[in-house]
């Protein structure tokens, strides 16, 4: 793991280097996914969180090439697009929040439900990163059984409403994805997942 990345002072980067030396020891290995586990447990300061993410259908392969291809990246909540780390490459990042309103005022459904709909179109090759809404995680769902392919699903919704039910019914799609069990998770999950396939991406071309 490059400890400095996106860390741009060097209180910054002594910082980031401590963090991940100590998620280092606690999670151990160096695979993509064990770097992936690394960066989670330093975004929710919980060593057990490890335990909890699943990787399906060689998800960092297939996140780290559609990063290195420039592909559009949709997150669920303005949160995520913010997080998302905008250095080393050429993706542009989204979030979906405000892009279906018509929608979401007309059927009822979430504004997170609403904003991948009205995006559908472009959704095939992307990234789609749900960290907080379980809605937006089904709505995803439905609309890859419908035909929609993303590259990579990243879904990490927390919640007692649809949150572990959601990432399961990711996980048993016929797409690569990243996601956590049962009920914890949330934005801060997510953001480091893409920013760890972001890191190793830009590794991977010097």
């Amino acid at each position: 793991m490059n400890t400095e990345f996106g860390a741009l002072t060097r209180e910054a980067k002594e910082i980031s280097r401590k963090s991940s030396e100590i998620a280092r020891r606690i999670v151990g290995g160096n695979s993509p996914e064990d770097m992936i586990r690394q960066r989670c447990v330093i975004a929710t300061g919980d060593p057990s969180f490890a335990k909890l993410m699943r990787f399906e259908k060689n998800a960092v392969g297939a996140g780290i090439d559609a990063i290195a291809s420039g592909a559009l990246i949709f997150t669920d909540i303005k949160m995520a697009e913010v997080g998302i780390s905008k250095r080393g490459h050429a993706c542009s990042v989204e979030s979906v929040v405000d892009k279906g309103n018509a929608i979401a005022e007309a059927i009822g459904v979430t504004r997170t439900s609403a904003g991948f709909m009205a995006v559908r179109d472009r959704l095939d090759g992307s990234i789609v990163v749900i960290g907080n809404a379980p809605s937006a995680a089904i709505t995803v769902c439905n609309l890859v059984n419908e035909g929609v392919k993303p590259a990579l699903i990243v879904a990490t919704p927390v919640g007692f409403v649809n949150a572990a039910e959601s990432k399961e019914m990711v996980r048993l799609l016929d797409i690569p994805s990243i996601t956590c069990e049962g009920t914890r998770g949330g934005t801060p999950v997510a953001v480091a997942v893409v920013n760890g396939l972001i890191e190793m991406s830009v590794c991977a071309t010097r």
